[in-house]
């Protein structure tokens, strides 16, 4: 291993090891603090390199998609991400059994996909793709097959699958933050959740995590760098490191929250029972209001206010690429795959207000 300090005083940490043909390799271990946790989890990274040093070339694809997940995955994800590639893991070894790496063709790849989308919806189906993707290609870099099998596949999905998610358009905005403004006591920090949801597109663990100092209220801006794990009660990392991200915010929504440090909690929404709101408290909350406002709509979840803030900012003009980095997505094919439905919207209105125009044209 060795540790190379980076020009903001941090420590990179490089593992390194060799192959059963004894090739050099090396793979960044992460950025730390201090030099003795570099080395830490240089070592540790080093260890299942040696743990998992097995022969490739009769190896299945199911059983090198495990050795990638441990080695490339399961330090660098959450608990989440982590139970996310297992379930699809399942659904490899379902279709290829044992079915070595080195004899998958591209036409037996595109026939997985098809079986799998015929009872999955296109966004299931597309995060799959890019799971075995990136395993691919680590196997090419391996030198255990020389082609991407998984190159140029055509996602195949049901239709009938999709879950559209609802949005609300302008005069539902207004009316749903009428709603949770007429009822805030700062005893019952959900609907100051709400609030803050819509106004920043957060997800629901960064707003949960939220305390005072990530708060300027000086300058206007909200800091994103961890999230708040509600099964265990404690803080966690941000879902991605593009996660970690300062959004700017107007006045109203501060002064709103600022009502909350009467609280007398480190944490911004700490409630009465000295929690913080979990998914249920906050999703029936949310229902409350909607109910009391008179918004009817089908499958609608506090994360669906991610998606509300998302319509509300094309509606208004504002650029993709500024979205995205607003979300802390990590990079804009991620906002652009996830929102589909809202951009393609967007573009068919923007398409005939065109024509509109051009009509116009004597």
């Amino acid at each position: 291993m060795y540790i190379r300090k980076t020009n903001n005083g941090k420590y990179q940490a490089i593992a390194q090891y060799r192959d059963n043909d004894g090739k050099r390799h090396q793979k960044s271990a992460g950025i730390f603090k201090t030099k003795k946790e570099a080395k830490e989890k240089a070592s540790k990274l080093e260890n299942e390199f040696a743990s998992l040093n097995m022969s490739l070339n009769d190896i299945s694809l199911y059983d090198y998609y495990i050795r990638w997940y441990k080695i490339y995955k399961v330090a660098t994800v959450g608990e989440v991400a982590q139970r996310h590639y297992i379930r699809l893991s399942k659904f490899i070894r379902q279709y290829f059994n044992d079915t070595k790496l080195v004899n998958i063709r591209r036409s037996d790849y595109q026939q997985f996909i098809n079986w799998y989308g015929s009872n999955h919806a296109r966004e299931s189906v597309a995060k799959l793709n890019r799971a075995v993707r990136a395993c691919v290609a680590s196997a090419i870099a391996d030198d255990v097959i020389a082609k991407d099998f998984t190159f140029n596949v055509q996602i195949a999905y049901n239709k009938d699958k999709r879950r559209k998610v609802e949005y609300l358009n302008h005069d539902e905005i207004d009316q749903l933050i009428k709603a949770v403004k007429t009822k805030l006591v700062r005893y019952n920090t959900s609907r100051y959740m709400i609030y803050t949801a819509i106004l920043t597109g957060m997800r629901k663990a960064e707003i949960q995590a939220l305390t005072w100092k990530d708060i300027d209220f000086l300058h206007g801006t909200i800091t994103v760098n961890k999230s708040w794990d509600e099964r265990k009660k404690c803080f966690k990392e941000t879902k991605t490191q593009a996660s970690n991200r300062v959004i700017k915010v107007n006045q109203e929504l501060l002064a709103t929250i600022k009502e909350l440090r009467a609280n007398n909690s480190n944490m911004v929404f700490t409630n009465v029972f000295n929690t913080i709101p979990t998914s249920n408290a906050l999703n029936k909350c949310l229902r409350e209001i909607m109910t009391d406002a008179g918004i009817v709509k089908s499958n609608f979840v506090f994360h669906s206010l991610r998606h509300v803030h998302v319509a509300y900012l094309l509606s208004q003009g504002v650029p993709i690429e500024a979205i995205s980095k607003r979300l802390g997505h990590s990079n804009i094919s991620i906002t652009l795959n996830y929102y589909t439905y809202l951009i393609d919207e967007y573009k068919n209105k923007n398409d005939d207000e065109i024509v509109a125009k051009l009509s116009q044209i004597v």
